[in-house]
C-alpha cells in the first residue's frame, strides 16, 4: 500500500542519491500528521469561537490545579509572551466571560487571573474535540499497534533528551497553588 510520502520520496530519491526512504518517510509522515492535527485543531478551535492563543491561555490555567488561578506575570512567562500582549489578551478573555480577575485571598493588593465556568467549560470543550481527532487519526491501527507506535516514539524522545533540553514542559504548574479564599 503505497501514500503520498511514498510519491514524496520517489521523487526526491531520483534527485537525491543520498536520500535514506526510511528517515525521510518516518519525518515527513510525522510532520504531515502534525500539520494535520494543528489544522483539525485550528478548526475545532474556531468552531467554538476560540483562537489559538485563547486556548493556550485556557490550557495553562487549568494546569494550575484548583482553583486554577495564576498572577498575570506568571502567565505572561508560562507562555512566553510579552505582558502589554497578556494584558490585552486578558482584556478579551475576561470581556467573553472565560475569565476574571479577582482578588489574592493572601494578599488583597495583587490581581490574578482565575478560570470561570464558562472557561473551564471552553476548555473541557476545546480538549474533547482534539481527543477525538487524536483518536480518529491512530484508529487504523490496533491497540498493540499504538502501544508499540508510542514506544518507539518515545525511544526517540529519550535518546534526544539524554543529551538536550526536555522536548515537553513540566504539566506542574510553575507556580505554587494559590489559597482557596
Amino acid at each position: 500500500m503505497k501514500d503520498s510520502i511514498d510519491r514524496h520520496i520517489a521523487h526526491w530519491s531520483r534527485e537525491l542519491a543520498d536520500l535514506d526512504p526510511d528517515v525521510e518517510g518516518a519525518i515527513t509522515r510525522m510532520q504531515a500528521l502534525v500539520a494535520l492535527l494543528r489544522r483539525r485543531r485550528e478548526t475545532a478551535l474556531s468552531a467554538r469561537c476560540l483562537k489559538g492563543w485563547e486556548y493556550d491561555i485556557l490550557w495553562r490555567l487549568r494546569s494550575t490545579g484548583p482553583p486554577y488561578r495564576a498572577t498575570p506575570t506568571w502567565l505572561a512567562r508560562a507562555l512566553n509572551t510579552h505582558p502589554a500582549t497578556l494584558t490585552s489578551r486578558l482584556d478579551r478573555l475576561e470581556e467573553s466571560g472565560h475569565l476574571a480577575r479577582v482578588h489574592d485571598p493572601s494578599d488583597r493588593r495583587r490581581l490574578l487571573v482565575a478560570l470561570t465556568a464558562e472557561g473551564h467549560a471552553a476548555w473541557e470543550g476545546a480538549i474533547g474535540d482534539q481527543a477525538a481527532a487524536e483518536h480518529a487519526l491512530l484508529a487504523p491501527l490496533t491497540g498493540d499497534e499504538r502501544e508499540q507506535l508510542a514506544g518507539l516514539l518515545r525511544k526517540v524522545v529519550t535518546a534526544y533528551e539524554a543529551d538536550g533540553p526536555p522536548l515537553m514542559p513540566p504539566v506542574e504548574p510553575l507556580m505554587p497553588p494559590v489559597e482557596r479564599p
